[in-house]
């Protein structure tokens, strides 16, 4: 992987992390610690999400470090104690690090990364963990929501000159491709993280050129084995078709296909007259790509009219989120050293607002299934808490109100798994292109395992995440006594 696509560098890191960072080693606070991040709500009001950018996130803290030039920096700002600067020369990542497989889908209040370590690092790493996790699955979240609006029709992302700034598009581009985008037009991307590279032509292509004809005609002698004609440059009906038919009847003479795109105009009416002259033509095998400005909402109603569209390009909406411009992630204290008891001990932020009450404790979490595979429910338990198939439990709401079930479970799956230990690996690092390869089949496969009702693009089902009742109790200890 290219360093460059991800951050090793410490000072990636709000600045206020490192005056309390400071704080703690003079101090002496800093005893071991847990921390969560988790997100509060489903973006783009639906009703799941998808994991992405954790294996960044471990490639990003196994490297990070400060430079001489950054102990420099911090030095400037008169407010660091040298014995402190000196402590950060040597700053390294030495806890432990559990987080859910890439690709996982989640619900609200989970904890899909969960650090062990000693408090300054802990502190320090809020920034990174929040800034690449939040992004990427924010972008796979709405990768995912087209690619079911879609039926699972070819995505193609092209978003690289609307994404925010170059790592915005990198970034973008590898969580589309968990997402489900089938390819990308970002070439940098294809490179580094062997995502399939896609693209046609520009309406420049044919403006060049003396005439539209000549315009296709000249990119099928290029790429005749693959000539995508854009054909809304003039007229989409007047001419575009019809040169594209024309062009296109030479390439099938010679043992190729071919197929159009349109960028522009009224996709569903445009789209359904191109189908009816490309089969006239005798080229019913011809494909028919879209584009411009595409939603999730937009593609799952040209998809329920029966609109005649093989392929979806999909840029702006798709790598930049679209009407939702941030992923809810927090990172929460949910334990710490207790130097009195030397044992750790719950810890719980509490709020006004009943949705900002963390979960105490050092959480696990568990999805529930029935007896046709799918999955039912998502549970949070404490450490050490072990729970069997085929025996019933109860569970309750996470803010511990009056809704609680019942549930006896036929599978049930443990989604944390440890992958740093004293900040080493466990398992040997895989590359780019597999471990993309990997995150996109979980992604697709726990999908399957959902009702439709909760994949719902509009109005969709909430999905149970609850808590179980040791943890329960706990939380209305830690509210009652505060309340005292």
């Amino acid at each position: 992987m290219n360093k460059s696509y991800f951050c090793s560098n410490a000072l990636f890191t709000d600045f206020y992390e490192l005056t309390m960072a400071q704080g703690y080693w003079k101090a002496q606070m800093n005893q071991e610690v847990v921390f969560d991040m988790f997100f509060r709500r489903n973006p783009f009001n639906g009703g799941f999400s998808v994991l992405a950018g954790n294996e960044t996130l471990i490639d990003s803290i196994t490297e990070f470090h400060f430079e001489d030039d950054d102990i420099a920096f911090l030095k400037e700002q008169g407010i660091f104690e040298q014995g402190f600067l000196d402590y950060l020369k040597t700053f390294r990542f030495t806890g432990d690090l559990y987080t859910m497989d890439e690709g996982t889908v989640i619900f609200p209040q989970e904890p899909l990364v969960r650090i062990h370590a000693n408090l300054i690092e802990a502190q320090i790493l809020e920034g990174l963990i929040l800034n690449i996790v939040n992004f990427q699955s924010l972008i796979a979240t709405k990768t995912a929501r087209v690619w079911l609006a879609s039926k699972g029709a070819p995505i193609m992302e092209f978003g690289l000159r609307r994404a925010q700034g170059p790592d915005g598009a990198m970034s973008a581009t590898r969580a589309a491709f968990i997402g489900g985008a089938a390819g990308t037009s970002n070439t940098l991307a294809g490179k580094l993280y062997g995502i399939p590279v896609m693209g046609t032509m520009a309406h420049s292509w044919i403006m060049s050129h003396s005439s539209e004809l000549e315009a296709f005609r000249e990119y099928a002698k290029i790429y005749p084995q693959n000539s995508v004609f854009l054909i809304d440059t003039y007229d989409t009906l007047k001419s575009g078709i019809k040169n594209a038919i024309t062009a296109g009847a030479e390439l099938v003479e010679k043992g190729y296909n071919f197929g159009v795109r349109l960028d522009s105009g009224d996709i569903s009416y445009l789209t359904r007259e191109v189908r009816k002259e490309l089969d006239k033509a005798g080229f019913p095998q011809a494909k028919i790509s879209v584009s411009n400005e595409l939603t999730e909402e937009i593609i799952s109603t040209l998809v329920a009219g029966n609109a005649p569209i093989d392929s979806w390009g999909v840029g702006t909406h798709m790598v930049t989120g679209g009407n939702e411009s941030s992923f809810t992630g927090v990172y929460k204290l949910a334990a710490r050293h207790d130097k009195d008891t030397d044992k750790m001990i719950p810890a719980m932020k509490f709020s006004d607002n009943p949705a900002k009450t963390t979960n105490p404790g050092i959480k696990n979490v568990f999805r529930l299934y029935d007896d046709n595979g799918n999955a039912a429910a998502d549970i949070l338990a404490l450490e050490g808490e072990t729970l069997e198939c085929g025996k019933e439990y109860r569970f309750y709401h996470p803010m511990v109100d009056y809704r609680q079930f019942s549930y006896k479970a036929s599978q049930i799956e443990p989604l944390l798994k440890k992958r740093l230990e004293k900040g080493k690996r466990l398992s040997p690092r895989i590359n780019d292109s597999e471990q993309l390869r990997l995150s996109r089949e979980t992604m697709q496969k726990q999908l399957a395992s959902f009702d439709e009702s909760y994949k719902r693009i509009l109005n969709p089902h909430i999905y149970k995440v609850s808590i179980t009742e040791k943890l329960k109790e706990l939380k209305v200890d830690f509210i009652n006594k505060n309340l005292k």
